[in-house]
């Protein structure tokens, strides 16, 4: 038996950033070895629909969603069973299920195996329901499997999944809800001593989801002497004690989630907490304080942004010397109260806009209240382009405390700038998918 793993891309267009897809790597490490695995990702190759194989499996995202449909349209018309899985089939199940032959709803370790099963016999089912309590004891990928694929230096590894918080705009809430599980430590040291010498990303939805645990990661971290980069939360600053092991164990740079610099707008999205122990130019000091770059995620369009809201935010950013910024939309996610809420008020401009061929990438999908959907899309742009100027890399370069510190802060700092500069404008209007027609499951193409 073979099975061949897909990551789909958002359209046609290659990526110069694409990281490994960890959920194949742990998918093959659950694999009777007796099959045959191949990987093919959309992102950075072409997919050989013709190579013959008994079972095409797709991770799907919403922003991927329609490529996927698109892909599998392909393997069913050459005969091959589709499985499907990920955050955009468990929210979408109905949907999904229209375009592939069986869907995994909810994390895949506790299905994997009987799909696997299954689709050896024949037999696949429609639909497969994790179960709850996930137990992650034992689960680590298999890296062969991306074995002379050209992905970035970042070896990608994880140590829980979930998140406390629950912001208004995000999936990773509407997947697990309160769910939060963790690996066994010891499992995850054993990956890093395999990992020695190499950047790792801690590809957790916000490391410090539990504290307790992540004051032990960081202090098995120590010894290991390796360099690392993760997703937390700001409500790190709140524990000096934390940053001060973050910061020793080898953290070089961390993803935070400011959103915005409107305390209106953070009490909206439900992340008032960003600010409830100071303003963001005290808890930049405390990380900066400790070596850490900070790449900082801000999100527009919510009901107290207006065009002025752009320079403040950009000015916020160059003038904090942010080793990265990424400044975006709002995404009206399908299953997030955001998501909800504007279909509610009437405001969506695209209802299934994942699936609308007239939608285009990085275009509005709403009616914003204080300016209009081309005004929100064209500031977001002049960000991102002034931002990654040349002459601002260099400026943000020269904070001594993070992103000139050592060496190795250096290099981590203009890698993931020049790769950041290079995927600007990418995939900007760009329509999603391949242009194709989707053909759901039953029908023929």
């Amino acid at each position: 038996m073979k099975i061949t793993f897909i990551r789909p891309h958002l359209t046609t267009i290659r990526a110069a950033d694409a990281l490994e897809p960890l959920v194949f790597g742990l998918l093959a490490n659950l694999t009777p070895p007796d099959v045959e695995l191949a990987l093919y990702d959309d992102r950075i190759e072409p997919i050989p629909y013709d190579e013959p194989t008994d079972l095409a499996a797709l991770t799907v995202e919403t922003f991927t969603a329609k490529r996927a449909y698109q892909i599998a349209a392909q393997f069913r018309q050459r005969g091959v069973p589709v499985v499907m899985g990920g955050y955009h089939p468990t929210l979408l199940p109905e949907e999904a299920g229209q375009y592939a032959d069986a869907i995994a709803v909810g994390d895949a370790e506790t299905t994997w195996p009987q799909i696997v099963a299954d689709a050896r016999a024949g037999k696949l089912q429609a639909v497969y329901r994790s179960e709850p309590n996930l137990n992650l004891e034992g689960v680590a990928p298999r890296r062969s499997l991306f074995k002379g694929k050209r992905y970035g230096p970042l070896r990608i590894v994880q140590f829980g999944r979930g998140c406390r918080f629950a912001c208004d705009f995000c999936s990773i809430h509407a997947f697990y809800g309160k769910s939060t599980p963790r690996r066994c430590m010891t499992d995850v040291l054993a990956e890093l001593e395999e990992l020695r010498g190499q950047f790792v990303f801690f590809a957790d939805d916000n490391l410090l989801t539990d504290k307790q645990q992540a004051e032990a990661l960081f202090k098995a971290l120590k010894p290991l002497n390796i360099h690392w980069a993760c997703q937390i939360s700001l409500d790190i600053v709140q524990n000096p004690r934390l940053l001060d092991l973050m910061g020793e164990s080898g953290c070089l740079g961390a993803l935070i989630g400011f959103e915005s610099l409107e305390e209106a707008n953070l009490a909206q999205m439900k992340k008032k907490w960003n600010t409830q122990q100071g303003n963001y130019a005290d808890a930049l000091a405390q990380l900066y304080a400790r070596g850490i770059m900070i790449f900082g995620s801000f999100v527009f369009g919510y009901n107290h942004d207006t065009p002025e809201t752009f320079d403040r935010t950009l000015d916020f950013a160059l003038r904090s010397k942010l080793a990265l910024a990424q400044f975006n939309s709002l995404y009206p996610m399908p299953g997030t109260p955001l998501y909800e809420r504007l279909q509610r008020e009437g405001r969506l401009r695209f209802e299934r806009w994942w699936l609308d061929d007239a939608y285009r990438y990085g275009e509005t999908l709403f009616q914003p209240k204080n300016m209009s959907p081309d005004q929100l899309r064209d500031g977001i742009i002049r960000l991102r382009r002034e931002f990654n100027t040349y002459g601002a890399i260099a400026r943000r370069m020269l904070e001594p405390r993070s992103n000139a510190r050592s060496l190795h802060h250096l290099f981590a700092y203009l890698m993931v700038n020049m790769v950041t500069k290079k995927e600007i404008r990418n995939k900007q209007g760009e329509p999603l998918g391949d242009g194709s027609a989707l053909v759901p499951r039953g029908t023929s193409a």
